[in-house]
């Protein structure tokens, strides 16, 4: 019975361990989230009740590009002196580059649904834009925590 007991014990440690660093990741992507989308917007539409739409409306993927990169330096300082802090490497610009390839992917795929969605749909709207790029955020988001957990934020 103590196996079954240090068994059980180990697991429960496990998943609280896990629940905490998704939340806490979870936290800085939805900070993240806002400065990607709100910059987005920006870009592409402008400011609210604006009639001449934003800097880079006739270029909604490069915005798109644009506000991910953002987004993505402000989700490595978040996970890297937050979430992660215990797990971070010594040698910075070696996780910054391991960051800066699993988020290189994740700009792709979200820029991936909004060129899906102009190009090969051919929509326009703020709405299908914003739809695209949640669509391709959560897709996103999925691929960058098991990237961070699995070759990011770890320990040498």
């Amino acid at each position: 019975m103590p196996v079954l007991a240090s068994v059980t014990r180990s697991v429960r440690d496990a998943v609280r361990g896990i629940w905490r660093e998704a939340a806490k990741f979870g936290v800085v992507g939805a900070l993240a989230f806002v400065v990607d989308n709100g910059g987005y917007n920006l870009l592409v539409f402008g400011l609210p009740g604006g009639a001449e739409g934003g800097p880079m409306g006739a270029a909604p993927v490069q915005a798109s590009v644009v506000a991910t990169g953002a987004a993505a330096l402000f989700s490595w300082a978040g996970n890297r002196y937050w979430t992660y802090r215990h797990q971070h490497r010594e040698k910075v610009a070696h996780e910054l580059g391991l960051f800066l390839v699993a988020n290189g992917v994740g700009l792709a795929i979200t820029a991936g649904t909004v060129f899906a969605s102009r190009q090969l749909l051919g929509l326009d709207s703020p709405l299908s834009d914003n739809t695209a790029r949640i669509f391709g955020w959560v897709l996103a988001t999925l691929f960058r925590f098991y990237a961070y957990r699995r070759y990011v934020f770890v320990a040498p």
